[in-house]
């Protein structure tokens, strides 16, 4: 009898543990199983906030990269037209003025290692015959010529990117080449007095660009036997230009 007591009591004793263990074991299952989905559920927020941050980044940057190009256009036609509007004021007989320019994308260096020859988008009405003005950032930056039929930009350190200028409130006129320490305006004649610091801009006469365009402001004035030349520092800077205005009628 006692015998059968014990055993009673050890059988009972051993489903009392095995309902407390077993509720232990149940608990730290569904702890365990909370953490997981909840671990799961941030890292499924924190991605999607992730994305959604992304794609807000990309429509954000495109947004503002149109505005600039638009504010780009606007502050190059102000400044000629201010430039314009200056000479009006002293002839009252000067012809209508609407000038146009058009967005082109630089495509490609033409020469590895020669970074001022580059590859546009070709544009519409684009003339091979004919030297376009480039403006960048709402300041001079070269010609554009044809090579093999294509149009290809000469940003105004190349030797071959030349326009008409002129210096200073004087309108000293010249010609301005390419040159490896800026831009290089030559045969002025000795008479003229250009000074260092003087702004330089477009003059309009080549036909390429109109009148009015910052071109950079003189560095040095070099006297030669028959004439001088004045070195100028440009006010555009281009590395890798992406976008680039061309100037495709002057008047």
């Amino acid at each position: 009898m006692k015998t059968k007591i014990t055993l009673f009591a050890l059988i009972a004793l051993l489903i009392v543990f095995s309902v407390y263990k077993g509720g232990i074991f149940t608990n730290l299952s569904v702890k365990a199983s909370n953490y997981v989905i909840n671990f799961y559920d941030d890292i499924a927020k924190n991605l999607k906030d992730k994305i959604n941050e992304h794609f807000r980044q990309v429509a954000e940057i495109k947004s503002l990269r149109e505005q600039n190009a638009e504010l780009e256009r606007s502050a190059m036609l102000l400044s000629t037209f201010a430039n314009e509007l200056n000479e009006i004021l002293k002839d009252k007989n000067a012809t209508a003025y609407a000038p146009k320019v058009r967005l082109v994308k630089g495509l490609s260096y033409a020469n590895i290692g020669d970074y001022n020859k580059i590859w546009i988008t070709e544009f519409e009405g684009y003339d091979p015959n004919k030297i376009y003005g480039l403006i960048y950032q709402g300041k001079s930056a070269g010609v554009v010529i044809q090579k093999d039929g294509k149009p290809l930009a000469l940003l105004q350190n190349d030797p071959k990117s030349l326009f008409s200028v002129y210096i200073g409130n004087d309108k000293i006129p010249g010609i301005a080449h390419g040159n490896k320490n800026g831009i290089l305006i030559k045969f002025i004649p000795q008479w003229l007095r250009p000074k260092i610091g003087d702004e330089v801009f477009t003059s309009g006469l080549d036909g390429a660009f109109f009148s009015g365009v910052p071109v950079g402001k003189v560095s040095e004035i070099f006297d030669e036997s028959l004439y001088q030349s004045v070195l100028v520092e440009p006010y555009a800077q281009i590395n890798i230009p992406s976008y680039l205005y061309v100037v495709t009628k002057e008047r």
